[in-house]
């Protein structure tokens, strides 16, 4: 017999959310960067797919802003740090170490620098039909260590 609800969630995780080809990103990992909205420069943190589009975060000092392209201008100049380049990139399929229930197996959607360390987007549940109030957010960030590569 087929279960068929754990099949739909493993094809779930594994369609990419951007339908086909992943869209090219507007600026760089630690691009420096024109925020139009608040007339500064900040630093691409991290990106993350959703809505439809590419979302950035901005860390102008004292504050992360999120972005959109239309919000952003890239400068070019990339921020010189200690830290390892990610060990993953955007769209590539990975598998989460301690998931215990479904399919382990994920995309990384988004990639964001936390106090000098990688963290990965992935989607931790599917959607449901029935919409329970604990839940607010299907996505999570996961560190590198809970994350292997899957060769496909």
């Amino acid at each position: 017999m087929i279960d068929h609800i754990n099949a739909l969630k493993t094809s779930w995780y594994l369609s990419p959310p951007w339908r086909g080809t992943i869209p090219p990103v507007e600026v760089n990992l630690l691009e420096r960067v024109y925020l139009r909205t608040t007339r500064t420069f900040g630093y691409c943190c991290g990106m993350q797919w959703k809505h439809e589009c590419w979302i950035y975060s901005i860390d102008c000092g004292k504050e992360i802003l999120l972005a959109t392209q239309k919000q952003i201008i890239g400068t070019g100049e990339l921020k010189t740090i200690t830290v390892q380049k990610p060990a993953f990139v955007l769209g590539e399929r990975v598998m989460l170490c301690s998931h215990d229930k479904g399919t382990k197996q994920r995309l990384i959607l988004g990639i964001g620098l936390v106090n000098d360390s990688w963290f990965y987007v992935v989607e931790l549940m599917s959607p449901t039909l029935i919409k329970i109030p604990t839940i607010s957010n299907r996505f999570s960030l996961v560190g590198e260590k809970s994350l292997v590569r899957v060769n496909v």
